[in-house]
């Protein structure tokens, strides 16, 4: 066998095992629940939310999730002009830099919209309800993101 030949089997044979091992990886450590996943938990399941508030709740959800859709689709769409602007200049062109400002505009976006999310679900807990949805909300904002 040639050294070419040696090397290439020797990538694929690599390649072979990393894949294996992330699956099992995947397989064997189960997922962590993301923080926001842990926010909700706390939200619909422990802090026994009465009807009023869970009908609220549910328009506020509503209305969130068609605006963090609208900012998604944004990025989306940000990120589409930053690969044509980095196409078009193969540097950090003003166009590059444009198109990065324009996709972070949209991502402070996001995180005010999601912010001002969480104070309207706030509104609607009683003082004990938003003291643990407060501690809930530190937590997601400071949990490692491993």
């Amino acid at each position: 066998m040639t050294p070419g030949r040696w090397t290439l089997a020797i990538a694929v044979v690599a390649f072979l095992a990393a894949v294996a091992g992330v699956f099992t990886g995947r397989a064997l450590i189960p997922a962590r629940p993301s923080p926001s996943a842990e926010l909700h938990e706390v939200l619909h399941r422990q802090l026994h939310l009465d009807d009023r508030q869970q009908a609220q709740l549910a328009v506020l959800e509503r209305r969130f999730a068609l605006r963090r859709r609208a900012i998604e689709i944004e990025l989306r769409a940000d990120n589409t002009r930053l690969a044509a602007a980095i196409e078009a200049e193969h540097g950090n062109g003003p166009q590059v830099t444009a198109a990065v400002d324009a996709s972070h505009a949209a991502m402070g976006d996001l995180q005010k919209a999601t912010l001002a999310h969480i104070f309207a679900m706030r509104q609607i807990l009683r003082p004990d309800q938003a003291a643990a949805f407060d501690r809930a909300v530190v937590k997601a904002l400071t949990a490692d993101p491993q």
